[in-house]
């Protein structure tokens, strides 16, 4: 089971929140600048908890989008190497050899230039410019048929014996409709629900854009393949 450690984080400008980290890169229980004097590429090169992710973007050549004016939801080594391993267990199936090397370098490239853009979104998606009701935005990937990303800030009161409320970035694909607008969502087949994840840490500010980083729990492009046995 993957540890999870509960730790407050108190962003400069950002106010306070509370964050659950596997890798305490950024959130160390004490009181820092959200500001980075770094690029965001530059950044995220910088921390090895991202080492995969700055594999793809070299790859994909994105490195300029990536220090373009845009807020990113990057991707953690452990939600991208999930993402391989699944990809792994399905080409072993089809070729029926469970010995076979599969790679970072094994994806196919072209899905990557392209998936990568899903969190990238232009402009500043800062915590303030958020709000708890929510709303559609446009990634770089462009329109995707029946496929949409809502961002908003979920509300919980779990932490009610330290913290009134927190409110959590949350990043949503959403597959036709949102699952809260249906009338009964249990007859929303699994496929079309709703996939949403909140980040671990938000609001790093670089000298280009805005880094939030996604939960551990999410799997690279929204994966649900099956992972081997």
């Amino acid at each position: 089971m993957k540890h999870i450690t509960i730790s407050l984080l108190i962003l400069v400008i950002a106010g306070s929140l509370v964050s659950c980290n596997k890798n305490d890169y950024k959130v160390d229980g004490g009181t820092h600048n959200a500001k980075v004097n770094m690029t965001t590429y530059d950044y995220l090169k910088s921390k090895p908890q991202f080492s995969s992710l700055v594999h793809l973007i070299d790859r994909a050549g994105l490195k300029d989008a990536v220090n373009g004016n845009i807020t990113f939801f990057a991707c953690t080594n452990y939600s991208v190497d999930e993402f391989v391993k699944a990809r792994y267990n399905r080409r072993a199936i089809e070729l029926n050899d469970e010995n076979i090397i599969y790679t970072l370098d094994s994806l196919p490239l072209q899905e990557i230039k392209d998936s990568l853009k899903m969190y990238m979104f232009t402009g500043d998606l800062g915590r303030d410019k958020l709000t708890i009701e929510g709303k559609y935005y446009q990634n770089l990937l462009g329109t995707i048929p029946n496929v949409s990303f809502y961002i908003k800030l979920r509300r919980t009161q779990d932490y009610g014996s330290y913290l009134d409320h927190v409110d959590y970035i949350n990043f949503t694909k959403v597959i036709g409709t949102r699952d809260a607008t249906v009338a009964d969502p249990t007859t929303i087949p699994d496929q079309e629900k709703d996939m949403s994840y909140d980040c671990q840490t938000t609001g790093i500010i670089t000298t280009t854009g805005i880094i939030h980083v996604m939960s551990d729990w999410h799997r690279l492009f929204f994966n649900t393949e099956k992972l081997p046995s």
